[in-house]
């Protein structure tokens, strides 16, 4: 189930997109913790599931985001 994200974070991916500051996401993917580095293309919803897309092509689903630059969103 989709749990959406709260205006603050949508907020902070807005800017970071559109000032193109690098940044570090940490996420769960199948309950493993990951972490990825880079610029966000873009922001879009996929079957009413919100996802942040990096200019490495990854997809990441913004419900499985545990810290954005450092600002933590979800508990783990």
């Amino acid at each position: 189930m989709y749990t959406p994200i709260s205006c603050e974070f949508f907020d902070q991916l807005n800017v970071a997109m559109q000032r193109k500051i690098p940044s570090t996401v940490v996420y769960l993917e199948n309950d493993e913790k990951k972490t990825i580095k880079g610029l966000i293309q873009t922001m879009s919803v996929i079957d009413g599931i919100e996802y942040v897309i990096l200019n490495k092509n990854e997809q990441i689903r913004l419900d499985t985001v545990l810290t954005f630059n450092g600002r933590r969103y979800k508990e783990e």
